[in-house]
């Protein structure tokens, strides 16, 4: 009985979604008239079976795309933001794409920098400074969409099956503990003018912001966003 309560208890311990922003020290919010251009998500899901195997959903993952997008722009007129919504398919066409592609690149050099843990992801020649850009090709983007600035999200993760949670329980019994599944998602904030990144949050989502569902996906928006440099500087001339 005793270990199935640190069981359960291990499971509480993932209710709420965790957050880590990291941001560049000139960061500064969008000027007043500015257009952020939010790119489609970029969401990949999965289930996990009791034997430890992930078994991709595209369903699951198009769900997820759609609801978090959609908490986005909810945001956005919330906070009363110019923006425009580009389309991967289109964005990843041409020199565009090769933009997206760098900055797929940057995104997983800061994870490995910012978020890591250990010493051998470190990159040797990067500064305690956050500074990270995905370069001037930023600029073809904005002037693609006609915008300053793009919100680039990007999620990856699994949930478990009922065979994997009954594996958990009788692991457990025994004093062994098998992950039940994790969802990761990371947004960052580019000046397409200059092509800095300008801010990121990387969350970790609990059992109440599961993605999959539409008040799950807004919880994890906003948790996500809450800490964004998006309000507007209505001291600074568009």
């Amino acid at each position: 009985m005793k270990r199935l309560l640190i069981a359960a208890a291990c499971l509480m311990m993932a209710a709420c979604t965790t957050t880590a922003v990291r941001k560049a020290e000139t960061v500064r919010t969008p000027e007043a008239g500015a257009t952020i251009l939010i790119v489609e998500p970029r969401i990949q899901l999965g289930m996990l079976t009791a034997g430890g195997v992930t078994e991709p959903r595209e369903e699951w993952s198009q769900q997820a795309r759609q609801y978090v997008l959609r908490h986005v722009q909810n945001s956005m007129v919330q906070d009363s933001h110019k923006f425009v919504v580009g389309n991967v398919d289109d964005l990843m066409e041409g020199r565009l794409g090769q933009v997206v592609r760098v900055n797929e690149a940057v995104i997983e050099a800061i994870i490995a920098h910012e978020y890591n843990g250990y010493a051998g992801a470190k990159l040797a020649t990067k500064k305690d400074d956050f500074e990270w850009t995905i370069g001037d090709g930023s600029e073809l983007v904005g002037q693609h969409f006609g915008a300053d600035y793009a919100l680039f999200i990007s999620g990856n993760g699994t949930y478990a099956s009922g065979g994997r949670v009954a594996a958990f329980v009788v692991a457990s019994a025994f004093g062994v503990g098998i992950p039940l599944g994790q969802q990761q998602v990371m947004a960052s904030l580019v000046d397409l003018k200059t092509g800095q990144v300008m801010w990121v949050n990387y969350a970790v989502a609990g059992p109440g912001a599961d993605m999959r569902e539409d008040a799950g996906a807004q919880s994890l928006v906003e948790s996500l966003l809450k800490d964004a440099p998006l309000s507007v500087n209505p001291n600074v001339a568009p």
